[in-house]
């Protein structure tokens, strides 16, 4: 039996990766064949003989990394996320769970797992979280504010887009998108010929202010995730060139030869020299 370290070698080996990440897009493309009846009356039978034997490979995979892992195993959320989609693909074809197997289709976002530039990303995103929740809070302040105003200034006008707030927000939505503004705003300047003002000064704000400022804390926080993955790499080449180093100086120690019975050290002799 393979000890762990050999088993930890093998799945941190680019061929095996490269060797998971075929298995997940054959799957990927698999599943999107059982989709077609034609396909399915064609060569039905071989794929779901394909996709039984990459459940198998996808669960000797993972057990594989419980056993070379263990306890560590379920510190990374990424293998939270493996086992849930390994656990979907284990459920039953039919009966009140088959719902889930269509999300079978899940497994193709093991890719994010298997590449660590996908991982990076996500990673990214999530550390992005808090600052974009913020931006969110103020574009939602804006929207707010501009819906009320385009309420009550131009509700009579074109009751069909500003009636009531959260018709408006809709509509500020739209605009904020660039979907259709200038119809919208072509029927309001009919009545209201300044209200060029108030759609340019709201998709300045909207667009090109708010939507960049989501776009610039992404920006920062792959940056981050850039420099946390460099100093990553940066300590494991450290950690393995010092494992390297210490078993070196152990075999250095072994090729010494033991010092005999009743002769004493060079240490000793240097003393005792000096001592007459």
């Amino acid at each position: 039996m393979l000890d762990r370290e050999r088993v930890r070698a093998i799945l941190a080996h680019p061929r095996f990766e490269r060797a998971i990440m075929a298995v997940i897009v054959l799957n990927a493309i698999t599943i999107g064949c059982e989709t077609s009846s034609f396909v399915m009356g064609w060569i039905g039978e071989p794929l779901h003989v394909v996709d039984r034997v990459v459940v198998g490979v996808f669960v000797l995979e993972l057990a594989a990394r419980l056993y070379a892992h263990r306890g560590a195993f379920f510190k990374d959320p990424w293998n939270w996320f493996d086992t849930a989609i390994v656990a979907i693909a284990l459920v039953p074809a039919s009966g009140p769970a088959s719902v889930l197997r269509t999300l079978r289709i899940m497994r193709a976002l093991r890719l994010v797992t298997a590449v660590p530039s996908m991982r990076r990303v996500i990673s990214a995103l999530a550390a992005a979280v808090p600052g974009m929740a913020s931006i969110l809070g103020l574009l939602i302040i804006i929207m707010y504010v501009a819906a009320v105003m385009a309420t009550q200034w131009f509700g009579r006008t074109a009751p069909a887009h500003f009636a009531e707030i959260p018709t408006s927000l809709f509509t500020l939505f739209q605009v904020m998108t660039g979907e259709g503004w200038p119809d919208i705003a072509d029927q309001i300047m009919e009545a209201h010929p300044w209200a060029w003002i108030f759609f340019v000064a709201y998709i300045l704000v909207s667009s090109f202010v708010v939507l960049n400022l989501f776009i610039a804390v992404v920006v920062n926080a792959m940056d981050d995730e850039s420099t946390s993955a460099e100093e990553q790499r940066t300590d494991d080449r450290l950690r393995m060139i010092t494992e390297e180093l210490a078993r070196l100086h152990a075999k250095l120690d072994a090729l010494q030869p033991p010092t005999p019975a009743g002769e004493p050290a060079d240490g000793s002799e240097a003393s005792l020299s000096n001592a007459s």
